[in-house]
């Protein structure tokens, strides 16, 4: 059975990760690298955890989100496509069983905002778990005086929790957010189109979707 603990052993893998962090630092992007690619496979096994999935489902949403972003060693330009494609190659190299290939590749491949679409479970948890992944710690810019306005929105989130009511079934994303940086406006102008996957995303797996900035609700 090919696990998680396999994917993340995989010494290619893990060149692709580091490459395609390097490619997006050189075209300006927030950090793509081991921090959140580990952070999004948390994440997204939690949620499915927490509803009840079972142990392997579980694993193959982590699988998923370990290795959503390699495509971008290729193009940032539809890097969920290339991205399942690549990761097509690796497992089925590594032998895993077609069904399973067959959800971990389609979640990669429509975790990305405009053509992506929550189609399965592992899909719509990826789909959260990447898009909530905001915090200032991503910023690579040093130099304050040149944020541009992804810059600013990440760097002014200081904290940032997901949070599962199984009794409501609502999933809260909250932040909080040092409005000096980025305001709440700045957030919605780049972050709308994220917010609404993640609430699709959610709806197939029952849940509602909220968004706090904070302590406020926002959405």
């Amino acid at each position: 059975m090919i696990t998680y603990e396999k994917i993340k052993n995989n010494p290619a893998v893990k060149v692709y990760i580091e490459e395609a962090n390097r490619a997006l630092h050189a075209l300006g992007y927030t950090e793509h690298g081991f921090a959140h690619v580990t952070k999004v496979a948390t994440l997204a096994g939690d949620i499915l955890e927490k509803l009840g999935h079972d142990a392997h489902t579980v694993d193959l949403a982590k699988i998923a989100g370990y290795m959503h972003d390699i495509g971008n060693i290729i193009n940032r330009v539809d890097h969920s496509q290339s991205g399942a494609v690549m990761a097509f190659r690796i497992l089925d190299k590594e032998g895993m069983d077609p069904l399973d290939l067959s959800r971990v590749v389609s979640a990669i491949g429509n975790h990305d905002e405009g053509t992506g679409m929550p189609v399965n479970e592992i899909a719509a948890a990826l789909i959260i778990a990447d898009k909530s992944d905001v915090r200032r710690s991503r910023v690579r810019n040093d130099d304050k005086s040149t944020f541009d306005i992804h810059d600013r929105v990440n760097y002014s989130v200081y904290s940032t929790d997901l949070d599962l009511d199984k009794d409501t079934k609502k999933l809260t994303l909250r932040l909080d957010v040092d409005t000096a940086y980025g305001s709440v406006m700045d957030f919605f102008e780049i972050f709308h189109t994220r917010m609404v996957m993640c609430k699709n995303a959610a709806l197939t797996l029952g849940l509602s979707f909220g968004i706090t900035i904070n302590g406020q609700s926002v959405m």
